[in-house]
């Protein structure tokens, strides 16, 4: 059986719970859908609980996607401050720098001719 993270849906766990409830064992439940007879058993007492109605359902989807626009809204304001250097990096007027960029580096750089032993 494969114990990779999977995500399911409402309406698949209501239906595992309902193929329990009709007469199924978890075993075969969980043979049949590669499914942890112990995650089965949470989705059972979630259902008793009433947390796979549709308004809970929808209520988790919402957040989910509230989640996901938030880390696109993330993405887009990184590469908008992204173009923005880039475009003043190429600005007419600023020549390329054809030395170092290190402080420490321009000053062991630019010893005088007497300075060497």
């Amino acid at each position: 059986m494969s114990r990779r993270h999977r995500s399911h849906s409402t309406e698949f766990k209501r239906q595992v719970v309902a193929e329990y409830h009709g007469g199924e064992t978890l075993h075969a439940l969980g043979r049949r859908h590669d499914l942890s007879r112990n995650l089965i058993r949470i989705w059972i007492e979630k259902a008793k609980a009433g947390a796979l109605d549709d308004d809970v359902a929808a209520a988790e989807l919402m957040a989910e996607y509230e989640a996901r626009i938030a880390a696109l809204e993330r993405l887009a304001r990184r590469q908008a401050l992204e173009i923005e250097f880039l475009k003043g990096a190429q600005r007419p007027g600023r020549s390329p720098r054809s030395g170092p960029i290190s402080g420490t580096a321009d000053r062991a750089g630019s010893r005088s001719s007497g300075d060497a032993s």
